[in-house]
């Protein structure tokens, strides 16, 4: 009898955890609606597991923080909390919780994290700017979150073990992906990468004139429809995810590294890498199944005698393609719309005043104060869909750093800046 009582005891609980988990699920995606309606900057929390080195000795930290090497405050309490432990001598250990749109555990792979992130990537094909970033202290897995595991020799990706990729290669082969389902001959990819360090953008895929690559100093200027722009900033048209990763593999060569207490191989630079996507479409956007097959025909033809598969720089590619709009006239009403993706890997703070200025409703926000916040200004201000990478780590001698950075989330999840935008219109057009 008390078998049979709990054995139908079990088979309700499952039956309630299930409804639980679809209930879940639709509130979250309620609540996504919410925050895309309102403008709103998604911030998830990855809590990375304790490492060897946080047990190691000679960090640049007090005496008295020192004594409770590799001890664990913070804790994924569920997937949308934060748990940390705030303890001092003397005083009781409080209990203090976050609340962030995603939470992941230690123990949670890199596909994990990058599934909460691949529905934002159908929206750069439907006419949105998306913008992915991580912020954390150094060591927190800024970057292995963003690129995966790097090889020591060359800081390279390491393509060796996929199931490890980072947010930035596995975005790019999702891009090309959904491209592959599109009319082939209708869009094409662009790479840039720059590094901003010292308060300058460098451009790492710039090469001299016997082809090797070296960082360019570039500057960054606002244009007269207010957005932001570098000059002369090189891009590389891309036709697969594999020649995505060697270019971006020879940009991060000359990133800036230096050694640190913490982490042998340290960047001390804020990475940018951003894929535009030019989509080229008619009048009738495409129409039918009947009417997409036809142009998707003529798309082949013209694109590819219109546009050049390769480019070096933005340089050479606007040259090359001067003539391109009065053609794209001529062919149909063919029209172009970019959107852009920009993968960001934070060194440092400095999007936090901006950020604060725009959740305040500040008169004036303070893109220009740097370099890296005029460079992401049109995405932080309100022209992507935003998402930030929160990193921490869960070691108490790191405690105050990870709790400015879940401080800072917390703002940032405030921030209201209108309904993002869709990229409906031509780049090129009659009207001036």
């Amino acid at each position: 009898m008390f078998q049979i009582k709990a054995f139908h005891l079990e088979q309700s609980l499952q039956e309630v955890t299930e409804r639980y988990e679809k209930e879940k699920q639709k509130r979250r995606a309620l609540h996504n609606s919410l925050v895309e309606l309102r403008g709103n900057i998604r911030v998830h929390c990855r809590i990375r597991p304790l490492l060897p080195f946080d047990a190691a000795a000679g960090h640049s930290i007090s005496q008295d923080r020192q004594r409770n090497f590799s001890e664990k405050v913070a804790y994924a309490a569920d997937d949308e909390t934060v748990l940390v432990k705030c303890s001092r001598p003397g005083h009781a250990s409080i209990n203090k919780t976050f609340q962030f749109e995603r939470v992941y555990n230690d123990s949670e792979s890199q596909e994990t994290v990058f599934e909460d992130v691949a529905p934002l990537l159908t929206s750069l094909l439907d006419g949105y700017n998306v913008c992915i970033m991580a912020y954390g202290q150094t060591g927190s897995g800024k970057t292995y979150t963003m690129l995966g595991p790097q090889l020591e020799e060359n800081f390279a990706f390491s393509t060796a073990n996929e199931s490890e990729l980072g947010i930035i290669p596995r975005a790019t082969q999702e891009v090309f992906r959904l491209i592959s389902e599109k009319p082939p001959g209708s869009y094409w990819v662009e790479v840039s990468v720059v590094q901003v360090y010292n308060n300058d953008i460098f451009d790492l895929l710039a090469e001299d004139s016997c082809g090797k690559v070296f960082g360019v100093k570039r500057d960054v200027v606002t244009t007269r429809e207010g957005k932001s722009d570098v000059p002369l900033l090189t891009h590389e048209t891309v036709e697969n995810a594999s020649e995505f990763l060697h270019l971006v593999n020879k940009g991060l060569q000359l990133r800036t590294r230096h050694p640190t207490l913490v982490h042998a191989h340290s960047s001390r630079s804020h990475l940018v890498v951003t894929l535009t996507i030019t989509t080229i479409v008619s009048g009738d956007n495409f129409g039918t199944s009947w009417e997409d097959e036809q142009i998707s025909q003529r798309l082949n033809k013209e694109v590819s005698s219109t546009f050049p598969q390769k480019t070096r720089d933005s340089k050479s590619a606007s040259s090359s393609r001067a003539s391109s709009p009065a053609q794209l006239e001529a062919n149909e009403k063919l029209k172009q719309v970019k959107t852009r993706l920009q993968l960001v890997d934070l060194a440092g703070s400095e999007c936090v005043d901006v950020l604060g200025a725009i959740a305040e409703q500040r008169s004036h926000v303070p893109y220009r104060n740097s370099k890296l916040t005029h460079l992401l200004q049109d995405s932080v201000g309100g022209d992507a869909k935003l998402l930030l990478m929160l990193c921490i780590s869960p070691d108490q001698k790191y405690l105050t750093e990870s709790m400015q950075s879940l401080g800072f989330g917390t703002r940032a999840r405030q921030v209201q800046r209108g309904q993002v935008k869709k990229k409906n219109f031509p780049v090129h057009s009659k009207a001036k």
